[in-house]
């Protein structure tokens, strides 16, 4: 008998996830404003998550290369910088980073997805993890005397999922509904590295300047901005915004790189 019911429930939990992740329904949360993109953010997120654990007791070696590769650190930014972007899909194998992160994107992911568009949601997603990455550079660039400033490296969702916060807290303000709970909830996620160490600021601040800046962007109200659609806003905007933090990111390199040369 348990054997029966553990064979039924097996079936129904597959055929469940198969509906869940076919061709057909895919389709219809895509043309219903499903969240479509958050769920393949989070999904790539465990799965590389579930890599590192993995990796880390079978082959050290892989985990080494995987999480040091990935991983973003201003002084290798010249050498690497796709790491500016392999870094927001990487997290510490503790479950607590990883699941404060995707918990938190699933609460602000859907609203914005919904709201601005598949496309456009990804895009502003991108952006503001970039900026974390810019905002680590910036740091390691105008403070390098201060306390490890120079040997910074991170990883991780928290600089895009802080872009979120200020998309969502532009929008809310727009359009009147009180922000005072999203305010509190923002200050006490700032604060957390004051309590815990080795969490990235740098990489939050500079999400959340990026997501705010192109949010703020698409909603200009300017009449030249006023008559594009929204899709060819976003991508006039984030190309201005990539070219931006491409120059941003190189100049803060190379005065790292000189810094370090003066040293050595």
């Amino acid at each position: 008998m348990a054997q029966h019911f553990f064979s039924n429930g097996g079936s129904s939990l597959i055929t469940s996830l198969r509906d869940l992740f076919s061709k057909k329904r895919i389709s219809y949360e895509w043309r219903n404003g499903g969240p479509v993109i958050t769920t393949a953010i989070l999904l790539i997120c465990v799965a590389v998550w579930l890599v590192e654990i993995v990796t880390r007791f079978l082959a050290p070696t892989v985990f080494s290369v995987l999480v040091n590769g990935g991983s973003f650190a201003p002084v290798y930014f010249s050498l690497r910088p796709w790491t500016a972007l392999t870094s927001m899909f990487l997290h510490s194998t503790s479950i607590f980073h990883i699941g404060f992160n995707m918990l938190t994107l699933w609460m602000v992911g859907p609203m914005l997805e919904k709201l601005f568009g598949h496309w456009q949601y990804f895009a502003l997603y991108m952006i503001s993890g970039l900026g974390g990455s810019m905002g680590l550079m910036l740091w390691s660039r105008l403070a390098p005397l201060s306390t490890g400033a120079l040997a910074v490296s991170a990883y991780g969702a928290s600089g895009a999922i802080f872009g979120l916060f200020a998309a969502l807290l532009a929008v809310y303000h727009r359009t009147g509904v009180d922000i005072r709970s999203m305010i509190v909830l923002l200050v006490i996620n700032f604060a957390m590295p004051f309590f815990y160490p080795n969490i990235a600021w740098q990489a939050h601040v500079g999400g959340f300047v990026m997501g705010g800046i192109l949010t703020l962007l698409l909603m200009w109200r300017a009449p030249g901005v006023r008559k594009m659609s929204l899709t060819a806003r976003t991508w006039m905007f984030s190309l201005i915004l990539l070219v931006v933090m491409a120059v941003v990111m190189v100049w803060c390199s190379a005065g790292i790189n000189a810094l370090l040369g003066a040293y050595l």
